[in-house]
């Protein structure tokens, strides 16, 4: 007996050898800088390392899912290692950080042996600026299955810092609307950190690891899954996928997590990695790897500039005299729409919004509507509500509001990530295509490659925007560091509407950015349709080269260029539309920046113009410099910008 269970543990432990000495399953990017490589750990879990010119940026993170009570993350074993296939893609974008896209990766699919009728594959794909994995689930039935848990993980050496957005405790805040994505980021912290509010950290992540920079998120997100955050313990630096919180759902039977007869398949998983930060602005992979466009004619989808009165003049600007003035204030400006927000229902009523818009389509302006996306998970008591929640009611609502010329919809207020909430979404995105309507989502998730999918999806806010500024100065004071952040974290996987720009002092407010700062975000910040904070009275108190400025600055991006930056400090972008060339920057320190702007990298180039902070915070100056090397000195919380144009 002795010798026999002598034996079955020396048999146990040579399997074990076996499987942890198996060479790892390997996948590279096609410039071979980056590396994944798969295996199965001592309890047969699957791992992946993630290596940068072969030193390693992710330590073994874990793989697997739980379908039900069959567990797929241990005790697994490889059916097959795949092949690696190239994958390339091309496709256009309405609007984004370009709008010709290219895609090129290297692809392997890792197949496990099935488990309870469960076959369990995960796809890698390997690019030049980073990873994207996602699981794929084979099996057939009509059986409902449930994924209760997602073993993904992300494991960084205990050295790597983070800036990270804290999630929210659902139904928590105003009137229960959170979680919103709405608060400042931790910046620069040890991983880690345990998270603000006990829920974990939102996507997208950012870290600092050996040197090399990495953003973490998630896109393509389908009907039959859950929106994801990183966990709130992340022991030495383990960050574990989290699913979203209990109350996350539209309704008590409304499904939270992923639910879905087989085969199906989670959204991508992405890693976006470089040396510096320009793989991390310029990438385009949290839409490479999403579907394409479900929508048809997409005739109707104009990316555009808006006025927006509510910002600074709130709800007692939602009346019929002061929105014709914003429509003719959009008109002046040559911008292309005017949002009419919250209440716009009862203290201007439908019959004068059709006024309105008959009038703004004399002027060649397009009205879009703010809209409660109120079912039962929140109770916020802004109107209209209860118009777009039921199907059959949406639909009459906007044929309506399309009948009286109506072109786009705010929706806002939503009540987390669950899978109710991602199919809402989706289904709000098809429904205001089929009656020509575009769309903003407010207090709402952040963008998970739907602009590819959805094209008429012109922009979300998820983030602290400009709107808190107004609401408490310990915002506006945190606002100039939270700027720099935006660009390498937030705005990076897609378009943010932060609403930029305001030339007014706030009330009960001290504004900390200088007017360069704020010239600077029209550029910097990017969405498809740009919700401008500058009121009229702002605006035309500027020199009449800023005026012109704002009536030129485009939406639409050919390409995007990191020029140097470091989140929390500085930020400074380019953005090409057409032969011209935008460069924008802005300084989130409270202290003088010299800095020299070096033009060549833009190729060879003319006309330069440079408008930048005056001697106080509220002046501006206009320069016509010569060269390719410009030194600036970026005042306090100052900004920039600076147009050039391409030679011919």
């Amino acid at each position: 007996m002795k010798k026999a269970a002598l034996f079955s543990v020396m048999f146990v432990l040579f399997l074990t050898a076996c499987t942890v000495d198996r060479p790892a399953v390997s996948v590279s990017s096609p410039d071979e800088r980056i590396r994944v490589d798969i295996r199965l750990d001592k309890k047969g879990t699957p791992v992946y390392s993630v290596y940068y010119n072969e030193l390693q940026i992710l330590e073994p993170s874990t793989l697997g899912l739980v379908v039900d009570h069959t567990d797929l993350t241990r005790h697994m074993k490889i059916a097959s290692e795949g092949t690696v296939e190239a994958v390339t893609d091309r496709y256009t974008l309405v609007s984004g950080k370009k709008r010709e896209c290219t895609y090129e990766a290297n692809r392997r699919v890792i197949a496990f042996e099935p488990r309870e009728g469960i076959g369990l594959s995960i796809a890698f794909q390997v690019s030049n600026d980073g990873v994207a994995f996602r699981y794929e689930l084979n099996g057939e039935g009509p059986e409902t299955r449930v994924v209760t848990l997602e073993n993904t993980s992300f494991n960084f050496p205990e050295s790597a810092t983070a800036w990270l957005h804290p999630h929210q405790v659902a139904q928590s805040g105003w009137e229960s609307t959170q979680p919103s994505y709405e608060e400042n980021y931790e910046m620069d912290i040890p991983v880690g950190t345990e998270s603000n509010f006990g829920q974990g950290w939102s996507f997208p992540a950012l870290f600092r690891s050996n040197a090399h920079w990495v953003l973490v998120s998630e896109t393509d997100m389908v009907r039959h899954y859950c929106g994801s955050h990183l966990e709130h313990l992340s022991p030495e630096g383990e960050y574990k996928l989290a699913f979203p919180q209990e109350p996350e759902t539209m309704g008590p039977d409304e499904p939270l997590y992923p639910t879905c007869t087989l085969p199906f398949h989670s959204p991508w998983r992405i890693i976006i990695l470089g040396e510096t930060l320009a793989p991390i602005v310029e990438s385009t992979l949290a839409t490479d790897v999403s579907r394409p466009s479900l929508t048809g004619d997409t005739s109707f989808i104009q990316p555009g500039r808006s006025s927006w009165s509510w910002v600074l003049l709130k709800d007692d600007s939602t009346v019929y005299e002061v929105q014709k003035r914003f429509i003719d204030y959009s008109a002046d400006m040559g911008w292309e729409y005017c949002l009419i927000d919250c209440y716009w229902d009862t203290k201007i009523g439908y019959e004068k919004i059709g006024e309105l818009a008959r009038h703004a389509e004399k002027k060649g302006v397009s009205l879009i509507l703010w809209y409660n996306s109120n079912g039962t998970w929140n109770t916020a008591p802004l109107t209209p509500r209860d118009r777009v929640a039921n199907p059959e009611v949406r639909r009459e609502e906007f044929a309506r509001i399309r009948e009286m010329g109506i072109k786009g919809l705010k929706i806002d207020f939503f009540g987390g990530d669950g899978q109710s909430f991602m199919n809402y979404y989706q289904d709000l995105m098809e429904d205001a295509a089929k009656f020509g309507l575009v769309v903003n989502f407010h207090g709402a998730t952040i963008p998970r490659g739907w602009t590819r999918t959805y094209p008429n999806l012109m922009t979300m806010e998820s983030v602290k925007g400009f709107e808190y500024i107004t609401f408490e100065q310990p915002n506006a004071n945190r606002a100039p560091a939270h700027g720099t952040v935006l660009p390498f974290t937030r705005n990076a996987t897609g378009p943010m509407d932060f609403t930029p720009v305001c030339f007014s002092e706030i009330p009960r407010i001290s504004r900390r950015t200088t007017n360069g700062y704020e010239l600077a975000t029209s550029v910097l910040f990017q969405s498809g349709i740009q919700h401008f904070a500058a009121i009229p009275r702002g605006m035309y108190s500027q020199p009449d080269y800023v005026v012109d400025f704002m009536r030129r600055v485009p939406v639409v991006w050919d390409e995007v260029k990191f020029i140097e930056g470091y989140p929390g400090k500085l930020a400074v972008l380019a953005r090409r539309a057409g032969n011209t060339w935008y460069v924008a920057g802005i300084n989130g320190e409270n202290t003088e920046r010299p800095f020299r702007l070096d033009l060549s990298v833009l190729g060879e180039t003319e006309n330069p113009v440079l408008i930048t902070d005056g001697e106080g915070p509220r002046d501006l100056v206009k320069t016509v410099p010569e060269g390719s090397g410009l030194d600036l000195t970026l005042q306090p919380y100052g900004g920039f910008v600076c147009t050039v144009n391409q030679k011919e």
